[in-house]
């Protein structure tokens, strides 16, 4: 069984939203670029330090600065399989808090909305995010539902949806910027529904 999404996932997720399939696909490709797992087949994450150090109260700031520190910086991010080893140097000091301060898979949705996907712990979103992008693709949907963020991806209102999802700050980044040329690359597939 394949851990990729299909056509059909896309459509059944873009229903379910009210929404088009270019406008999750936008998401998925400026999130993850498109995919959400590594080839070493483990979901795609990003550690961000400065969440670890919200939910610990910076109780390893001086000890482990690299996974521990206020305010956000790109400056730790080291990519790919290698944040792994930066998720496991937390999960050793405080394993709730550490996989609550990663972003996962194809929709890079951070460990500490677990419950509003639908997740009783953050031990058993983790090991959905680790099983294919289908479970992925259904935490994101819970995700835009429960933070009423469908209206803002229906209108293709990438300023209000990158606000929702990325935070206040999405503009560091440029998310509502990617995500709009994203959209107008996927809107121009053959497959697209609502």
């Amino acid at each position: 069984m394949s851990k990729l999404l299909e056509e059909h996932d896309f459509e059944t997720a873009a229903y379910l939203l009210d929404c088009d399939v270019a406008a999750i696909k936008a998401v998925a490709e400026v999130e993850s670029r498109g995919n959400g797992f590594l080839n070493e087949g483990k979901a795609k994450i990003l550690f961000e330090g400065h969440i670890f150090y919200k939910y610990t109260k910076g109780a390893f700031k001086d000890s482990n600065p690299s996974i521990c520190y206020t305010p956000w910086t790109k400056q730790y991010y080291l990519g790919g399989i290698k944040e792994y080893g930066r998720l496991a140097e937390a999960e050793a000091l405080n394993k709730t808090a550490a996989r609550m301060s990663a972003s996962y898979g194809k929709f890079q949705v951070m460990g500490f909305n677990f419950a509003t996907c639908g997740f009783t712990s953050v031990d058993d979103f983790y090991n959905a995010m680790q099983t294919d992008e289908k479970s992925q693709l259904d935490a994101f949907c819970e995700y835009i539902k429960h933070n009423h963020l469908s209206n803002a991806l229906r209108q293709h209102d990438w300023v209000a949806f990158a606000k929702g999802y990325n935070g206040p700050e999405y503009w560091k980044n440029n998310y509502d910027k990617l995500m709009a040329a994203a959209y107008e690359k996927f809107s121009h597939e053959k497959t697209n529904v609502n």
